[in-house]
């Protein structure tokens, strides 16, 4: 154990955002970037994930600028970022800002990582590699989809960050980790009451993670077809892994979430905007339903 005060399941409370924009190295939206999570912590959400292969390099400045919330990397690609090297950032932040940064890990996806090969061996490789350079368990977490890597996020991190999932499959991952560990699910929330424009945000954001095995593979585990994963994704797989419609639909829909076994969801805004474009007025939005 690390051996500070507050775990990172209390501290990153029920709420977070998710955003590949926060994780942006665009030297000019640096400024912008650091008042948007000043903003975000102000709102009362408890974390920021950041998207992409992040890294402790992201989210520095992040940290810096807010006095409590935890950042959060979702994820960082152990083929993109070595072990040692990470454990020497990681190590670098805590001291500077003690407990405030959480590690997540993911195997990321053959498509995406040239050198992807038994990526759970791999995982498990690079675990015993920040063990022994001293990264703390209890301050990493693992995007865990499969049964296998769940089980290893129980064991070997403070629990699992899965991304886009289902409620169903929310429920299964608690059973694996049992009643302790973090569980924190990533869900998607579309700000809009028309079901056709709902939608067609959705498809356009789900089309390209339809692509990767790792996920369709998770979707058929849990009962969807392959006709389902057609088409930028049948209204049944949009309907599972977004939240859309009115302030109430969307409240009620993060909720299932919750009673389904997750301790935190990780909230990403889609606006069908520009990846780097921070959405201020949606995440106001999204606070003021949550409050």
């Amino acid at each position: 154990m690390s051996g500070t005060a507050v775990s990172l399941k209390e501290s990153v409370g029920r709420y977070g955002v998710w955003s590949a924009a926060l994780r942006s190295e665009d030297p000019d939206g640096r400024d912008e970037r650091a008042e948007a999570a000043a903003e975000l912590e102000e709102l009362g959400f408890g974390a920021l994930w950041l998207g992409g292969s992040s890294s402790a390099d992201h989210a520095q400045p992040l940290i810096r600028a807010t006095s409590r919330i935890t950042v959060g990397t979702s994820i960082q690609s152990i083929w993109q970022h070595d072990a040692e090297a990470s454990a020497a950032a990681f190590a670098e932040l805590e001291a500077a800002h003690p407990g405030r940064f959480a590690l997540g890990l993911g195997v990321s996806h053959a498509k995406l990582a040239e050198q992807y090969r038994r990526p759970y061996s791999a995982l498990v490789a690079y675990l015993d590699a920040q063990d022994a350079a001293g990264v703390p368990a209890d301050r990493r977490v693992l995007a865990a989809l499969g049964p296998k890597t769940l089980e290893l996020a129980r064991d070997r991190a403070a629990g699992a960050i899965p991304y886009l999932v289902t409620p169903e499959h929310t429920a299964q991952a608690r059973g694996i980790l049992g009643e302790g560990p973090l569980l924190a699910p990533e869900l998607k929330v579309v700000l809009e009451a028309d079901p056709a424009r709902a939608r067609e945000l959705a498809r356009g954001v789900l089309a390209m993670y339809l692509s990767l095995p790792n996920y369709t593979n998770n979707f058929l585990r849990l009962g969807f077809t392959e006709d389902d994963l057609t088409d930028g994704g049948s209204d049944r797989l949009v309907d599972a892994v977004f939240a859309w419609g009115d302030e109430s639909r969307i409240r009620d829909r993060i909720a299932t979430f919750h009673a389904a076994g997750a301790d935190h969801v990780a909230l990403q805004v889609v606006t069908g905007t520009e990846r780097d474009t921070l959405p201020r007025t949606e995440w106001r939005r999204l606070a003021s339903l949550l409050a």
